[in-house]
């Protein structure tokens, strides 16, 4: 936005325009909190862009636009209450006029709730009215409002919570915050979908607003397939997912069937928000859903993307549970809208991922794949997980034997330095520890585990690794010198993607000198 308003003040006509699109809801709100009348505040918003207009080239800083613009306003407002005296109207009639000018009573259902919502926001006190109207209402983030009133976070913050406690007293529900997501007009019902409940959990603690979707899926693990609705398909990765981690069949399609319930409702809402990381872990929860939404009719709901691979003071960054929720509020509203090349891109990443063809994946990473920019490492990473040429382990194998040779000999130590290295994996620790098991069991083990009890499953309890040491085998020696292989010898039945490799003799592996599969 500064750039727009630096180019408006170097008398760049054209650049007023998104400047109008960004304040105008928020003139409104100030407008309309000084003039209690829809139609003057109107006005006032008008005359007030008029007047930035004309004198936006006197304006020294760019930065100081929104303070500058809102003396503007409340001038405005000042000016139409001298001539008349104010005009009162019963809150009905200003709901329904807010209803017209908002265009969205198609998606207000609970009128009397409305109302009285209304009523309790206007009898609180003006400094917290204004706050619940732009936060809440209007759907401006924090910094934008503590930049346009001149109000600190901190203070927006405390008025919000006062806000929220004098109001759990006046309306009959336990959760005022999804009284506001559902029924706050003038702003955009906006759908969160996130990569795991720890970000939620902040992402609720007034960092967005809205409406929030955990998408619960291991897709690194076990088959995919392009239509995992499908009943056959969901079927078969039920039963993997229950015979490998410990997942209920039951549990696994009941979430799959009530998430993607709550997907096909993504009409309900103006925006969409995807979050997600750098890793292959939110990678393909990414292009799965990308996939999806590109061959849906999206009429109006604009999808829009915020996807990160690092953070400012945070050395190694796994993702976006690390962040504070004070963290995480320093990237709402930086998200960028998805359009055709991100939604074709994912969609041709999720097929290639689903393919039992890996030469599909290998050349599409070949080409250009800026839309989505960590979607190269990362699915590089997941080729990396093949067996390799050259002596049978895959990725996470080799960083394991590599990290026990090196002196760790704890299971959780080894999940720490081996998930730090390869974070671009986002490999969780149930993940983790089947790739031990496997290297620890069958006829040719290259990890020996002693005073072991076995390992954790889904809804387990907590692994008790403190007697528990690990050290390398001699065949463990052998394989990481390169001296055998250990595919060869152990055999194989894994899932990657949509590629099944069973037995001794597996027709891909990867190459890691050429960054690519090959046939075998």
């Amino acid at each position: 936005m500064l750039q727009w308003i630096e180019a408006a003040r170097q008398g760049d006509r054209t650049a007023f325009e998104p400047i109008v699109r960004q304040f105008k809801t928020m003139a409104y709100a100030v407008a309309y909190e000084k003039l209690h009348d829809p139609h003057l505040a109107e006005d006032a918003v008008q005359e007030a862009f008029t007047e930035a207009f004309l004198h936006v080239g006197k304006l020294r800083e760019a930065d100081a636009f929104p303070g500058w613009f809102k003396t503007i306003v409340v001038r405005q407002c000042h000016r139409l209450l001298r001539p008349m005296r104010h005009r009162t109207l019963p809150l009905h009639e200003i709901t329904e006029l807010a209803e017209v000018r908002a265009g969205l009573a198609e998606i207000v259902e609970a009128k009397e709730l409305r109302l009285l919502l209304h009523a309790s926001v206007a009898a609180l006190p003006a400094n917290m009215r204004v706050a619940v109207q732009l936060f809440y209402f209007y759907g401006y983030t924090l910094q934008q409002i503590s930049q346009y009133v001149g109000t600190p976070v901190p203070t927006l913050k405390k008025r919000l919570f006062d806000a929220r406690r004098k109001l759990k007293g006046t309306l009959p529900v336990a959760d005022c915050v999804t009284v506001f997501n559902h029924l706050h007009e003038g702003g955009r019902r906006m759908l969160h979908i996130v990569n795991g409940d720890s970000v939620a959990d902040k992402l609720k603690q007034g960092v967005v607003q809205g409406d929030i979707l955990v998408w619960r899926e291991v897709y690194p693990a076990g088959p995919v397939f392009v239509d995992m609705s499908d009943p056959e398909n969901r079927s078969a990765r039920a039963r993997y997912l229950e015979q490998t981690m410990g997942i209920p069949i039951e549990e696994y399609v009941k979430i799959s069937e009530t998430q993607e319930k709550e997907l096909e409702r993504f009409r309900a809402y103006d925006e969409i928000v995807l979050w997600f990381e750098h890793d292959l872990f939110d990678q393909t929860m990414l292009s799965y859903l990308l996939n999806w939404f590109a061959k849906q009719s999206l009429g109006k709901t604009k999808l829009s993307l915020l996807c990160i691979g690092a953070y400012p003071g945070i050395e190694c960054f796994r993702g976006l549970g690390q962040l504070s929720v004070q963290q995480m509020e320093t990237l709402s509203g930086t998200w960028q809208s998805i359009g055709r090349r991100e939604l074709d891109l994912g969609g041709a990443l999720w097929e290639a991922y689903a393919s039992s063809d890996p030469t599909k994946l290998t050349d599409l990473l070949q080409g250009d794949t800026s839309a989505l920019p960590f979607a190269r490492d990362a699915f590089e990473a997941h080729l990396a997980r093949l067996p390799s040429v050259r002596d049978g382990l895959g990725l996470v194998e080799r960083t394991t034997l590599e990290k026990v040779r090196g002196g760790l000999s704890s299971p959780v130590e080894l999940f720490r330095h081996v998930g730090n290295e390869l974070h671009v994996l986002g490999m969780g620790d149930l993940e983790y520890w089947r790739y031990l098991a496997r290297m620890s069991q069958g006829p040719h083990p290259l990890l020996h585990m002693e005073g072991f009890a076995g390992f954790p499953s889904f809804g387990g309890s907590e692994p008790s690794f403190r007697d528990c040491t690990i050290t390398m085998t001699e065949l463990g020696n052998r394989i990481l010198d390169e001296k055998e292989d250990w595919l060869a010898l152990q055999g194989i039945d894994e899932w990657f993607g949509g590629l099944r490799l069973q037995g001794r003799s597996v027709p891909w592996r990867w190459d890691e000198t050429g960054k690519r599969a090959v046939r075998m």
